[in-house]
């Protein structure tokens, strides 16, 4: 009955329409009267009506309450709203900046809800008003278009439909520029637009298109600017753009074979001041920097060698027991360096590094321990010396706990009989091959 009495108060266009279409609004709030509502006959027609009329306060009044309907997580409501798509589009040029936003909040909300919705925009041409309205000045429009995009970006049929038209367009260009404007202009913005960056890389097989507009070089040196401006207290919201910008570059190293795409050691001095800032408030970021680390790492001699040579190397160790996950990283980094030969592991035993990995073997993970024996089979077939001292450490004992895990016998098995060799003995360097290929 309210329903009905409020849809009648905006359709007899009496003086006080404005103010049944913000009872309206206010109903709408709860989800139970936006399914009543968009059930009555005529109630999305007369909405569109006061939506596309030439009043602006009723437009405006009327695009609230569409926002309204946009926020609820029925599709049958976001499918009672296709008939308006076309014009929220429309509207995007629109002449106040609060409608505008509207607009496109509707949209972002719409799309996230419902796949006809998403079917009937991109016909309309959604991604060609996106990529007009990214160039606006305003902050808040901008940050709209980022979350309209990245709600696109992540729909179930966004690598085949949908990051294709992105990619076409002039998108890509101005989500880099204002991604790595992000510290001046607006991080709201930045953030939004990281994020996109990233569900396009990390969804698309061939990110050619990215890396021809520079995207690995722009994003370095973003994060070296980040580092360098890190005070003692980060800016409010600081990780929200640090961890898309470590994903993308880490999926984009991982994805190309040149080489050289951004060897600057400068990187691995960002990547250290950023861990040593977010470590304590916010440690999901350390998988995400020794992810990028070991990307950074996995195929490239010069990042190995820089990692020692700018002696980040105490700094690496000292995560070592930082979270499950992060031991698995920092040892699979220690083995990319490792697998480098015997000056590299040289280099690598200076520190006390084999009373470190002691412990980590008798962890409940089979994952970081296994990476565990990778690594001792590394250092032991290009430092045989290293064998006998891990031996004097107590290391056979360590070793021997692990002859009847199922996953894991094979390699202790071949690191045992390692121990056992004499040094200078090659033999046992060839009998374990087999078990680490």
């Amino acid at each position: 009955g309210q329903v009905l009495e409020l849809l009648r108060g905006v359709q007899r266009g009496s003086e006080d329409r404005k103010r049944s279409l913000g009872c309206l609004r206010w109903a709408l709030q709860n989800e139970e009267t936006q399914q009543k509502f968009v059930r009555l006959d005529g109630s999305m027609r007369t909405l569109t009506g006061l939506f596309t009329s030439s009043l602006a306060d009723l437009q405006l009044e009327a695009a609230r309450c569409l926002h309204e309907l946009s926020h609820s997580s029925v599709p049958a409501v976001a499918e009672a709203c296709l008939p308006v798509t076309s014009y929220l589009l429309t509207y995007l040029s629109g002449h106040s900046l609060e409608f505008t936003e509207l607009c496109l909040y509707t949209l972002g909300n719409l799309v996230v809800e419902s796949e006809a919705v998403r079917k009937q925009l991109l016909p309309q041409g959604i991604i060609p008003v996106l990529a007009s309205c990214i160039q606006s000045p305003h902050e808040a429009v901008l940050e709209g278009v980022g979350y309209v995009l990245s709600q696109l970006l992540q729909a179930k049929e966004a690598p085949t439909e949908i990051i294709p038209l992105v990619l076409d367009s002039v998108l890509p260009q101005h989500m880099l520029r204002l991604v790595c404007s992000g510290l001046k202009a607006g991080m709201g913005a930045a953030v939004e637009f990281a994020w996109c960056l990233h569900y396009i890389v990390c969804r698309h097989e061939d990110n050619v298109v990215l890396l021809a507009l520079g995207a690995v070089p722009a994003l370095t040196s973003l994060l070296l600017d980040l580092a360098s401006e890190i005070p003692q207290d980060a800016p409010e919201g600081l990780e929200l753009l640090v961890c898309p910008v470590l994903r993308c570059l880490s999926n984009l190293l991982a994805q190309t074979d040149c080489p050289g795409q951004g060897q600057d050691g400068r990187l691995l001095i960002a990547l250290f001041l950023i861990l040593q800032c977010f470590l304590q408030q916010h440690p999901f970021l350390v998988q995400e920097c020794l992810w990028l680390l070991n990307n950074l790492t996995a195929d490239d001699p010069f990042f190995c060698s820089a990692l020692l040579s700018l002696d980040l190397l105490p700094a690496l160790l000292q995560l070592l027991t930082c979270s499950q996950m992060a031991t698995v990283l920092v040892l699979t980094v220690l083995c990319n360096m490792a697998e480098k030969g015997p000056f590299q592991c040289q280099r690598l035993l200076c520190q006390p590094l084999l009373p470190r990995l002691l412990p980590l073997l008798a962890l409940p993970d089979p994952e970081a321990v296994g990476q565990c024996l990778e690594l001792l089979h590394l250092l032991f077939l290009h430092c045989p010396e290293a064998a006998a001292d891990f031996t004097r450490h107590g290391g056979h004992q360590a070793l021997e706990q692990h002859q009847s895990t199922p996953e894991l016998q094979e390699r202790a098995q071949a690191l045992l009989d390692m121990v056992r060799q004499p040094p200078g003995a090659p033999s046992a360097c060839q009998a374990t091959l087999t078990a680490f290929s």
